[in-house]
């Protein structure tokens, strides 16, 4: 009978969570197992695995065949490299102190990968929290100035009625001697005397052509009145 290295489903909808067991290939998915060996939670950036390598480790190399997806848990935790490098040893190919050292090599590798990679994801987070805080920040001083502007514009009347009842209240309260001697003093523009505009001198008129006058009686007017009468 195959042995198979499988996941069994736990947890509510959309939340699922998975149990890594070894099971026969018979049963079915949420079915008896043999021995439980670690979870899986595939909810966390990186997914959180939980297993016991020896115990894996002590299956496999007893010849039971895991599934595609606990496959790629087993190589990411170096438990086929391992395997690897048992069967190189048990073949005479390299001995154990070699094949020891190589994984020890490998474990530090991907150890520093991981962590790197936790350090990115939360280095990510954090820069996004902060764009975020600062996102609201800007909105909050927007709305404040926003406030702001529309009190100023609703105490400029307020102040403008209060500033004109005051100045009428201080005109009431004031006296006349008070407010003439307050007045500023408007100078007199002096009046500027026009000057005599000079008549033009009348045109002297023109002597009249004195009327001819008679002529006086010629000394032979006796002379023509005698001739007459002759």
């Amino acid at each position: 009978m195959a042995v198979k290295i499988r996941l069994t489903r736990r947890g509510r909808k959309k939340l699922a969570m998975f149990d890594v067991v070894v099971a026969n290939s018979t049963s079915p998915r949420d079915g008896k197992f043999i021995e439980k060996l670690g979870t899986y939670n595939p909810n966390t950036n990186p997914a959180t695995i939980v297993l016991n390598d020896e115990k894996a480790f002590d299956w496999v190399m007893k010849g039971a065949q895991p599934s595609d997806t606990v496959r790629a848990m087993l190589s990411y935790r170096g438990i086929l490299l391992k395997k690897h490098l048992q069967i190189g040893v048990n073949k005479g190919a390299i001995t154990q102190e070699q094949a020891d050292a190589k994984f020890e090599e490998w474990k530090n590798q991907q150890d520093s990968k991981v962590t790197g990679k936790v350090e990115s994801l939360a280095k990510k987070k954090e820069d996004e929290r902060k764009s975020r805080l600062a996102a609201e920040t800007k909105v909050s001083q927007a709305r404040a100035e926003a406030i702001r502007k529309k009190a100023e514009v609703a105490a400029a009347p307020e102040a403008s009625e209060e500033a004109a009842v005051e100045e009428t209240a201080v005109a009431e309260e004031t006296p006349a001697a008070e407010v003439a001697e307050t007045a500023p003093v408007v100078e007199e523009t002096p009046v500027v005397e026009e000057a005599p505009v000079a008549e033009a001198p009348a045109a002297e008129e023109a002597p009249k052509a004195e009327a001819p006058a008679e002529e006086a009686p010629k000394a032979d007017a006796p002379e023509a009145e005698e001739k007459k009468e002759e």
